[in-house]
């Protein structure tokens, strides 16, 4: 069983929360939700529209990546330009880079990559209002429900949930 970190801000696509982490669990993983807000209340949306609050289990500065095994990044606009410009952040993704640990990251959320210089030469999907963004920042866009480089594992859009879950468990199970 592999300990896994998700990290929010708020204003995340739920669904990338929310189906990803059941499909995580149902494989035998443990989760923790960590965010960046100081009272531990994030929401969901569906697509713009508010939808459910979730209380995390840990503040960013409460968590090290030396405990988890992973880390998961859900997207959504709003919640991925936050996290992408939030030092700790990106201090947290670079620790999981740094060792070689599954970086997986959904939708907006491979923004981080480019405010993190992890983009360039890589092979990156995400969604595709980002694609620009991410060549700009050195990568090789691809569009495909997963896409895997080394130990980055990055995704388009909901839809793509089922294939993302499994190639984050699958980097686990190696």
């Amino acid at each position: 069983m592999a300990k896994i970190a998700i990290l929010l801000d708020t204003d995340f696509e739920q669904v990338e929360y929310t189906q990803t982490n059941d499909l995580l669990k149902a494989k035998g993983h443990q989760t923790t939700l960590i965010t960046t807000q100081p009272q531990k209340q994030v929401r969901g949306l569906n697509h713009t529209d508010p939808a459910d609050t979730f209380t995390a289990d840990l503040l960013i500065g409460e968590a090290n990546a030396a405990d988890y095994d992973a880390i998961v990044l859900p997207g959504g606009g709003a919640n991925a330009d936050v996290l992408r410009a939030n030092t700790d952040a990106q201090a947290m993704v670079k620790a999981f880079m740094n060792v070689g640990k599954p970086v997986a990251a959904i939708c907006h959320a491979p923004w981080i990559f480019a405010d993190t210089e992890i983009a360039r030469g890589k092979k990156l999907t995400a969604y595709k209002t980002i694609a620009t963004d991410l060549k700009n920042a050195g990568a090789q866009f691809e569009d495909k429900s997963v896409v895997i480089d080394g130990n980055l594992i990055t995704s388009r859009q909901p839809e793509d949930i089922p294939d993302f879950a499994e190639a984050i468990d699958q980097a686990l199970t190696k």
